[in-house]
């Protein structure tokens, strides 16, 4: 089935209800939803083929919503991009998805630089897609594209994980069976990007005629999302556990009217949870996936809290419904009960490969099984732990930053001779990136040089210039030593 079905059984369902708000403002209802969507369906039609890919480049914003569903009606495939990216690295990855058009915010529609069409959705011109002749609703091969969900790679440039109707049919009835269980008289709230984390957890809330409620700032800030919390009905959200922590650290009591925070894209260390739930109470679930397995991989569900020991709470949690997951060894057999090794899954929320990279598909989907590249290992009760990311990644606020991109960019600078990115736990962000540099020059320098190259959250928090960096008689740089160093500092 196309993804477009859901908003359509939202609209015939609830037709008055209202579905997109900005802030605590209504926008729409889901009849007028529907009938938007499928206004820009008509729009796009007109101009492009199914199959299409079409951008999607902006800060939170009641838009997006009626935009996936128009892009999915019009049988073509969302391209939704980090708004946080450089606007380089957003016209690779809208060079390498090939797209047709973007529909950007103001402020990053001013900033791209791109051979592609570029509407300004806060602009009066955006009105005329919406005055198209609306299609029908579509029949689609749940086969068919529908998301291509760009993920940074170790060599620095972005893959697109191709994600089918089916796939993320799939991550949302997993999510109803496991993590939450909303109605029509609840509301998801986008504190987290739209682009990912947040906007992927869209069809779930759709199909039961939960609200979307977007915040007006665009993005996250804790008092508001309180704010937000305490005006709209049967609140869910799905944050970073940074954010977590900064709803915490208000001191403000639990909104009556939040019902659950998923968390996910990062380490949540037991302290920080601990002093969660002990503020909030039971609302909390965790998920643990990839953007090649969205949102979908193991959880721990809100009744997995109760009374939980540190090992649980240390925990990824269980295998998701519909997955089967499993530790294997190097030889890829499987790792014993309290054994590393790397976790592998499989599942119809696995994405069918990578855009027009067939080299990366044939590494990362071997046997059946997608390879993550993250170390773990099960306990005996089917608890997953988490131990290190064999590609590096290092995870800083919920966001993926991959040292080798932050390196390439950092050995272009004149003064620099080496460079090696590792991450380093902190309580704020979960991990922060330190550099360490052969070389002479100034951190502000850097800072300055990366600032014009990559984006901003992608750079180092602290630079260390040493003689020499630690290596193996291969001459590959030790990162173990390296982090050994920052704990021993």
């Amino acid at each position: 089935m196309n993804l477009f079905a859901l908003l359509d059984q939202a609209a015939q369902r609830f037709p008055d209800r209202g579905a997109v708000f900005h802030g605590q403002r209504r926008c729409s209802t889901w009849s007028q939803l529907r009938d938007r969507a499928l206004r820009l369906a008509g729009g796009l039609r007109e101009q492009y083929p199914a199959g299409a890919r079409i951008a999607i480049a902006s800060e939170n914003r009641p838009e997006i919503v009626e935009l996936l569903f128009g892009i999915w009606a019009a049988e073509c495939v969302a391209v939704p991009i980090n708004y946080k990216l450089h606007p380089r690295e957003m016209s690779q990855i809208l060079d390498d998805a090939d797209v047709s058009h973007v529909f950007a915010s103001q402020a990053i529609a001013n900033q791209l630089d791109c051979d592609h069409p570029v509407e300004n959705v806060e602009g009066e011109h955006y009105s005329r897609w919406l005055s198209a002749a609306p299609v029908s609703a579509p029949t689609t091969d749940p086969s068919t594209l529908a998301w291509l969900f760009y993920t940074s790679g170790t060599t620095g440039r972005s893959k697109g994980a191709m994600l089918t109707h089916r796939n993320l049919m799939a991550m949302t009835v997993a999510h109803l069976a496991d993590m939450d269980a909303p109605d029509e008289g609840c509301s998801l709230l986008h504190a987290a990007p739209m682009s990912h984390g947040s906007g992927l957890y869209i069809p779930a809330y759709v199909l039961r005629g939960a609200r979307q409620v977007i915040p007006q700032r665009g993005g996250f800030d804790p008092a508001d999302f309180l704010d937000l919390c305490e005006h709209h009905p049967g609140c869910s959200a799905f944050l970073a556990p940074t954010m977590v922590q900064r709803i915490v650290e208000t001191g403000r009591p639990r909104p009556s009217r939040l019902r659950t925070i998923i968390y996910g894209g990062g380490p949540m260390y037991v302290d920080s949870i601990k002093k969660a739930l002990a503020a909030f109470g039971p609302v909390f679930a965790q998920i643990y996936g990839q953007g090649e397995s969205p949102m979908t991989i193991t959880g721990l569900r809100r009744a997995d809290y109760d009374a939980a020991d540190d090992g649980i709470l240390g925990s990824v949690g269980r295998s998701r419904s519909g997955m089967e997951v499993a530790v294997l060894r190097d030889d890829d057999t499987p790792a014993a009960v309290g054994e590393i090794g790397e976790i592998v899954c499989r599942g119809d929320v696995v994405m069918s490969g990578y855009w027009r990279n067939p080299s990366a598909t044939e590494e990362t989907l071997r046997n059946g099984w997608l390879r993550t590249g993250d170390m773990g290992s099960f306990d005996t009760r089917g608890y997953l732990t988490l131990h290190d990311r064999s590609k590096d990644v290092v995870i800083s606020g919920g966001s993926n930053i991959y040292p080798r991109e932050v390196e390439e960019v950092l050995l272009e600078h004149p003064a620099v001779s080496e460079a090696c990115v590792v991450g380093a736990p902190d309580a704020e962000w979960g991990e922060i990136v330190v550099a360490f540099i052969v070389g002479t020059v100034d951190p502000a320098d850097l800072d300055a040089h990366l600032l014009q190259r990559i984006a901003r959250f992608k750079r180092p928090k602290r630079y260390l210039v040493v003689d020499e960096l630690p290596k193996n008689s291969y001459g590959k740089v030790l990162k173990r030593d390296l982090r050994q160093q920052l704990a021993d500092r």
